[in-house]
């Protein structure tokens, strides 16, 4: 099984101020052709002390920021250093613009660029933007302690009297509080609707993202749940709220901390699980491997069979003392796995090599050290679900390939039921993924190129939801 990849992305994306005196500082873009699609580049430049740096976008593929490595001028040329990912770009400066190979992969490209004061943006219709038909206050408190501070956007309804608030928690990794993937901002996107129908709304930077301080590296999905607590506690002081009536959204890991922090207080209302898991992390990981190869051109046989090494690698994990017996265990697991499968099959996921074998059990020691990682692998959600008994909307997308909604949605189902919980609704939305997107591939891939952030019928699932039981 071979993939072609036309540009390698980074998620993470960065603001560069233009300023401008060197002749190549300026914002400049272009296309190259490859596959019969055209793919449009714009390189964001900038000279500081004679020194030139910059990001580069791939509006096509929803993806800004990009860190160049180097940017030179030599012999009344632009290059573009870019070889960590395997990209280099070359170009002289014409009348027109510049001229120039864009090299990817042992493949060289022509790139010509031109110089822009209006360069190809994301198109994300759904983003808010101002003047809003409501108060939007930015905001910061601390923990406890004073060890943390928070930076969180709370979106009040104009009016008199108090209103029902509903606090976000992002997915896993490093987040800021719009949730921001791709150029898509989806916790912006669910503040404004939901407090055009009269709900406050909370959201908040992840550990070490924005205006929040602290640890993200070190931190697990338990100190997440703190965060959750505190910004729960902020929400009870402000005069606006309705302190009778808050609740939380959770998205993808958020819907696993969600229940975890209403399972142990009795002041939340309600949860809206967004994509949470049900079953146990273990399982719910070995699915998303399996969906994922599913994706690709590999047979039930070949899913079969690399499902049985990914579990067996989880055990290893799990099972190990330390890391060097952690090492151990992976080679082990690997090594017997292979051995006892198909070399056919061994090819086809691309283990066929003694490179591969060494850079797959590295990935799995270093996911051993990872505090978080190791955390939220040992994690069974149902320890918390069956003790939320507090009102509670699951939806799942049923293209979701990252938390699967048939046995997701089922397990919440049977943990809230094991919980006698009497108020609870669970719902499969068709044609939606991970993000709630309506999606065509609905592979990861695809998020950054869809226009659309979250679908309507997403948003109205929540919002009838929550107007009847919640208001």
């Amino acid at each position: 099984m071979k993939t072609y990849l036309l540009l390698l992305v980074a998620l993470c994306s960065f603001f560069i101020p233009a300023v401008a005196q060197n002749k190549y500082a300026g914002i400049w873009q272009g296309s190259i052709s490859a596959g019969g699609k055209s793919v449009h580049l714009v390189f964001h430049i900038r000279s500081t002390d004679n020194k030139l740096t910059g990001t580069m976008d791939s509006p096509d593929q929803g993806v800004t920021g990009i860190a160049c490595k180097a940017i030179s001028e030599q012999d009344d040329s632009l290059y573009v250093d870019m070889t960590n990912m395997g990209i280099a770009y070359k170009g002289k400066l014409t009348d027109g613009g510049i001229a120039g190979t864009w090299r990817q992969s042992g493949l060289v490209f022509p790139l010509e660029l031109k110089k822009t004061d209006n360069p190809i943006e994301l198109k994300r219709p759904q983003t808010p933007k101002q003047p809003y038909p409501y108060l939007s206050e930015d905001v910061l408190y601390e923990n406890a302690d004073k060890s943390i501070q928070y930076g969180a956007t709370i979106t009040i309804p104009y009016g008199k009297g108090t209103y029902p608030a509903v606090l976000l928690i992002t997915g896993s990794g490093p987040q800021n509080r719009d949730e921001e993937l791709f150029g898509h901002k989806p916790f912006a996107v669910l503040a404004d609707y939901l407090t055009r129908r009269g709900y406050i709304v909370m959201r908040v930077d992840d550990r070490g993202i924005g205006q929040t301080t602290g640890d993200m590296l070190n931190a697990t999905t338990a100190d997440f749940a703190k965060d959750v607590n505190r910004g729960i506690d902020y929400l009870k002081k402000r005069k606006e709220v309705n302190t009778k009536k808050i609740g939380l959204l959770g998205h993808s890991e958020g819907g696993l901390i969600a229940p975890m922090v209403a399972s142990a207080r009795k002041d939340v209302d309600f949860i809206i699980l967004m994509a949470g898991p049900g079953v146990k992390i273990t399982q719910l990981m070995e699915e998303q491997n399996a969906a994922i190869l599913e994706g690709t051109d590999a047979d039930g046989h070949v899913v079969m069979l690399y499902g049985k090494l990914y579990r067996g690698m989880e055990n290893a994990i799990l099972s190990a003392k330390d890391s060097t017996d952690a090492r151990n265990r992976i080679t082990l697991t690997f090594d017997s796995w292979k051995k006892s499968t198909p070399d056919s099959v061994v090819e086809k996921v691309g283990l066929n090599t003694e490179a591969a074998r060494d850079e797959y059990v590295k990935l799995f020691v270093s996911t051993y050290n990872n505090k978080w990682f190791y955390y939220f692998l040992s994690t069974d959600p149902t320890r918390y679900l069956t003790k939320v008994t507090c009102k509670v909307l699951a939806i799942n997308g049923s293209r979701d390939i990252q938390v699967l909604a048939k046995s997701n949605l089922a397990g919440i189902k049977e943990s809230l039921l094991l919980a006698k919980n009497r108020n609870f609704t669970v719902q499969e939305l068709p044609g939606l993924n991970h993000l709630f997107q309506e999606c065509k591939t609905c592979r990861s891939t695809e998020y950054g190129v869809l226009e659309q952030t979250i679908a309507p019928k997403a948003l109205e699932a929540i919002g009838n939801w929550m107007d009847k039981n919640v208001k």
